[in-house]
């Protein structure tokens, strides 16, 4: 479907207030207009019951607001929903409401959402790795996902959302501004005000683009999808490594690190004889010493393309065990939501 209108919320206030005096209404309305659009996260201008029918009516004849809606909605036997949007042009991406399990996760209700259409960086254990890349999300429709995972959170659970990954379909550092407007939209008090540190950004490792988080100082979390502490074996997994080295992302998450002081989160999948020995752990922990990090170690989740299966129980807790005894912080992410396909590395957007 081509858009026959222009989208409104790709205008800031500025923008929106320049074109309002141009057709003779006031500029202040441009504040409530935003306010509507992000902050009460309305999608008709019918629903702008401050603004004249006549300045309603002259917004619908020149733009629209490009919406997202819930194509498909499953839930897991552990709790978690994953949700296939539909988006305003038909694409789909897969977003994933994950609600506390225990009484230590502090009633957390986390969304993890999506940021491409698809990804072009081919990752050897992950479904959306598989799909082709068709184009970046806007802001709007990774503002919309947040909205949408948070009524769900609501209607399910009674309790909104405390937490944002973009862990989803996607890397978000390929979306750069895209990403970073969202955040904006998300943490504003003019938006839907949630805490910065409460926003996990997760990447597959772009030196560069971590140096410009770095640069702009951003408050959020950052992740990196690690999975092995060896440039052999993480080249096998993740192509994206052979332009992106360890010691080039060692490089670039200090400079991250100096220009925030957030510390980093590894994220590391344990693979069936392939990164699960003590030596593998041994090399985690030399990395780990390269740059003030936290671990995350996560169960693998198969998917039908890739031949690769989870470890054993036993090796998982040598492998953490290992870390633990030299002191990294390690926490065992278990999988939530794999009987619908929602769980890390599973996301592709189908029907």
């Amino acid at each position: 479907m081509i858009p026959t209108k222009q989208d409104i919320r790709k205008l800031n206030e500025d923008q929106l207030k320049t074109w309002l005096t141009g057709h003779g209404e006031q500029g202040f309305r441009s504040k409530q207009i935003q306010e509507w659009l992000w902050k009460r996260s309305v999608r008709t201008f019918d629903e702008m019951t401050n603004l004249s029918l006549k300045t309603r009516q002259l917004l619908a004849e020149h733009f629209e607001v490009r919406t997202l809606a819930v194509s498909k909605q499953q839930q897991s036997s552990d709790g978690t929903i994953k949700s296939s949007f539909r988006l305003y042009d038909g694409n789909l991406v897969e977003g994933v409401l994950i609600p506390a399990l225990r009484k230590d996760e502090d009633n957390r209700m986390t969304a993890c959402i999506s940021s491409q259409v698809g990804c072009s960086l081919t990752c050897k254990f992950c479904a959306t790795g598989y799909m082709d890349r068709k184009r970046n999300l806007e802001a709007s429709e990774m503002v919309d996902q947040v909205v949408a995972i948070d009524q769900q959170a609501k209607e399910a659970y009674g309790s909104g959302l405390t937490n944002i990954v973009y862990m989803g379909m996607g890397e978000p550092l390929l979306n750069y501004q895209n990403m970073l407007e969202s955040v904006e939209r998300i943490t504003s008090p003019n938006g839907l005000g949630m805490a910065a540190k409460r926003i996990t950004v997760s990447t597959a490792g772009i030196a560069k683009m971590i140096k410009k988080l770095g640069d702009d100082q951003v408050k959020f979390n950052l992740a990196l999808s690690l999975h092995a502490a060896n440039d052999d074996k993480r080249n096998q997994i993740m192509p994206i490594n052979e332009s992106n080295s360890l010691p080039a992302l060692a490089e670039a998450l200090n400079y991250f690190y100096q220009k925030t002081g957030t510390r980093v989160t590894f994220e590391y999948i344990v693979f069936n004889n392939f990164n699960d020995t003590l030596q593998d752990a041994k090399e985690l922990w030399q990395f780990t010493k390269k740059v003030p990090a936290k671990v995350n170690i996560i169960e693998y989740n198969p998917i039908a393309e890739a031949d690769f299966t989870n470890t054993d129980a036993d090796k998982l807790d040598q492998f953490a065990g290992f870390l633990e005894n030299r002191g990294v912080i390690v926490n065992i992410r278990r999988s939530r939501g794999k009987d619908i396909d929602a769980a890390c590395g599973q996301l592709a957007g189908k029907q």
